[in-house]
């Protein structure tokens, strides 16, 4: 399954909850292309650990958390693929 456009869109759906990374939708793709899929997971991720938020924002605050959770839980499934499959990372 190639990507619908650029890799940094995928994961930034994924920070969003627009997709679901599962390894069913890791299955449809090529090692080289889980590689980029993992960097860039890793360069959202830290644009938004980067983003100031204010303390007052409560709405804010909880929508960035929701991405980090997002983020991390897509990059804990695909370490494990990646475990499971013998993919180096």
């Amino acid at each position: 399954m190639p990507f619908a456009g650029s890799p940094k869109a995928f994961a930034r759906d994924i920070a969003e909850g627009f997709i679901d990374l599962t390894p069913l939708v890791l299955k449809k793709f090529t090692r080289g292309e889980i590689k980029i899929i993992h960097t860039n997971l890793n360069l959202i991720l830290r644009e938004v650990r980067g983003q100031g938020v204010s303390q007052d924002d409560i709405p804010a605050i909880r929508h960035k958390n929701l991405r980090l959770q997002r983020l991390n839980q897509a990059l804990l499934v695909l370490h494990t693929y990646c475990k499971q499959h013998k993919i180096p990372l």
